[in-house]
């Protein structure tokens, strides 16, 4: 089978580009021949087969949100060249554009959605005021203020081809319960496949820091709450305990970040490692009382939560979204609700006592998981979604 994946692939690498570069090396390992179109804004464009132009301006963005005549002739020359039999699409609505997906003909599409842009203009379904948006797109993007009049109507717009696009979809997948409820709360039905995740490398031991470090990988943005973390930070040191953060990974709220951290006191036990090699993320997960995962948003599923428990490491999690699928709550970690500091820092003051998983977490529940997530597996439900899209 030949399989076209395609995916804006942003500058911001997180959750899809893993779940791609893992898809990619799966189906080609299964024997099925695979090419990649990406935009040239990300890191995917040194390893793609076909790249679009993306646009990094507003202006030219906004544009090109709606329609991408670059990326219209490369999806055009992949199909006349590759003639692939099926289009993985994992992304469109911040480069390769909706209408730019005609280009693919005739060929039959499964959409892969995990998150929430195909639904939401911000893409992550939060207010300005950090709270959860739990409704259907529409005025109330207005109302809430999430958009201003001008960009309101303009995505009004923009969504109506972007429904059509998904509207033409042969199948669409997604990765968590949660997602797939949403995303039928909307209109949209999917199914469900979850996403792989590489068990950890025969050389991994789990050893603890001497003293409570809590540990966070993945990208510094708005949406997945350190600052929530930090301010729980703060409510420890008040307390008299003694933890300290380590911060793997990189994003546009790192300043944010580091600035409260300064103005709550607590700047000095905060370490930001920026982005690192996979094999080095292992590494510093290995010293972890906790991997935390404070997400504002509702997380669509949670890569770093599954990593982190199949090497034995408990999760402290917020509760909406799809950690609530692969935190067990007493036996893989903690649940708290989204965005609040002193229910986190209680959490957190519990871990750093020993008074939870002072041997780590429940084995079994882990294997659970591993089994859930493997790789092989994915692949083989992906490969029958797309066998029956092509049949």
């Amino acid at each position: 089978m030949r399989v076209l994946l395609m995916t804006d692939w942003t500058a911001e690498e997180g959750g899809i580009e893993t779940y791609l570069a893992q898809l990619r090396a799966g189906l080609v390992q299964a024997g099925d021949e695979v090419r990649l179109l990406v935009s040239s804004v990300g890191a995917g464009a040194g390893t793609a087969d076909y790249v679009a132009r993306g646009y990094r301006g507003a202006p030219a963005q906004s544009v090109a949100q709606l329609f991408n005549p670059a990326a219209a002739r490369a999806i055009r020359a992949a199909v006349r060249e590759f003639r692939p039999d099926v289009v993985h699409i994992s992304s469109f609505e911040l480069q390769l554009s909706p209408l730019a997906l005609r280009a693919i003909g005739r060929v039959p599409i499964v959409h892969n959605i995990a998150w929430y842009k195909p639904l939401c203009p911000t893409g992550h379904k939060l207010r300005p005021d950090g709270s959860l948006c739990l409704v259907r797109r529409g005025s109330v993007c207005r109302h809430a203020g999430c958009l201003g009049p001008l960009r309101w109507g303009r995505e009004t717009a923009r969504y109506a081809l972007i429904d059509g696009a998904l509207s033409r979809a042969a199948a669409i997948v997604t990765c968590s319960a949660y997602m797939r409820e949403r995303l039928a709360g909307e209109g949209v039905h999917a199914l469900q496949l979850p996403w792989p995740v590489a068990l950890p490398t025969p050389t991994f031991r789990r050893v603890p820091a001497e003293a409570p470090l809590f540990v966070v990988a993945g990208r510094l943005s708005r949406e997945k709450g350190v600052e929530t973390l930090v301010a729980a930070l703060a409510r420890l040191r008040a307390e008299g305990i003694a933890a300290r953060v380590r911060l793997v990974g990189d994003g546009p709220a790192r300043g944010a970040i580091t600035a409260l951290a300064r103005t709550l006191g607590v700047a000095d036990v905060v370490e930001v490692d920026g982005w690192v090699t996979h094999a080095d993320v292992e590494e510093r997960l290995a010293a972890a009382w906790a991997v935390i995962v404070p997400s504002l948003w509702a997380e669509p599923l949670g890569l770093s939560a599954v990593e982190a428990i199949v090497r034995g490491i408990p999760v402290v999690a917020s509760a909406v979204g799809g950690y609530a699928e692969t935190v067990l709550p007493g036996r893989t970690g903690l649940l708290f609700p989204n965005g609040d500091a002193a229910e986190l820092a209680s959490l957190l003051a519990d871990v750093a006592a020993r008074r939870v998983f002072p041997d780590g977490v429940d084995a079994e529940h882990v294997a659970t998981l591993a089994h859930r997530h493997d790789p092989v597996r994915h692949v083989a439900a992906i490969q029958e979604v797309l066998r029956s899209v092509v049949a």
